[in-house]
């Protein structure tokens, strides 16, 4: 594989890096990769290039500063609430200026179909568009765990004294709880399921550092 061959996989910072073991015999029938050794290669150049999420000291999904620990989970949104209205605007166009032309062929009942079509899909962009700012924020602060929970534009913030916080352990991918002074709050819809364990692990490491 030549240096632009690995800069092309490179590029591609989301790609799992599990997935070139499991198709290494396919890579291998067609001819891509001519040795399993070269897969080790390209897997040890993929580590050393790429490196999505930096680990500063043990530390993976947070930010870590002087002043301490803070995590930003938010929703994987391709597209933001502006663009999904343009995109809902030009769909409505089309399909409006089609149910148009058939309305002057005749076929009266194509209209009243396509604007219940576009009422369907319009909820559904609104819905869509609500939760577009989704997210999780959590720091640990001078001896205060902040954590923020935004859903449809309302934000609901819980604050504990860390060291009365306990991460509750976490079974399997399931989401992460914080308990303290009489109250929970539950984390982790926002990352990959099988990233939550390594985010209990990180509040657990900084409750105890902090």
């Amino acid at each position: 594989m030549s240096d632009s061959d690995v800069a092309v996989w490179s590029g591609k910072a989301l790609f799992d890096l599990a997935t070139i073991d499991d198709c290494q015999k396919l890579l291998g029938i067609l001819g891509i990769f001519p040795a399993p050794t070269r897969v080790a290669e390209v897997r040890r150049g993929l580590l050393e290039v790429v490196d999505v999420n930096p680990v500063s000291d043990g530390f993976q999904l947070a930010s870590v500063s002087d002043t301490g620990w803070s995590w930003s989970l938010r929703r994987n949104c391709s597209m933001a609430p502006a663009q999904l209205a343009w995109v809902f605007a030009g769909l409505s166009a089309l399909s409006l200026a089609v149910a148009a032309f058939f309305w002057f062929q005749g076929a009266v009942l194509v209209l009243p179909f396509a604007a219940l079509e576009l009422l369907a899909l319009g909820a559904a962009f609104l819905a869509t568009a609500r939760h577009a700012t989704d997210g999780e924020r959590i720091s640990l602060h001078e001896g205060r765990l902040v954590v923020e929970v935004e859903s449809a534009g309302r934000i609901h913030r819980s604050e504990f004294v860390a060291d009365r916080v306990r991460v509750q352990p976490v079974s399997g991918y399931a989401l992460v709880e914080l308990a303290g002074d009489g109250r929970s709050v539950r984390l982790g819809r926002f990352v990959r399921a099988e990233l939550r364990p390594v985010l209990a692990r990180e509040l657990r490491q900084a409750l105890r550092e902090g």
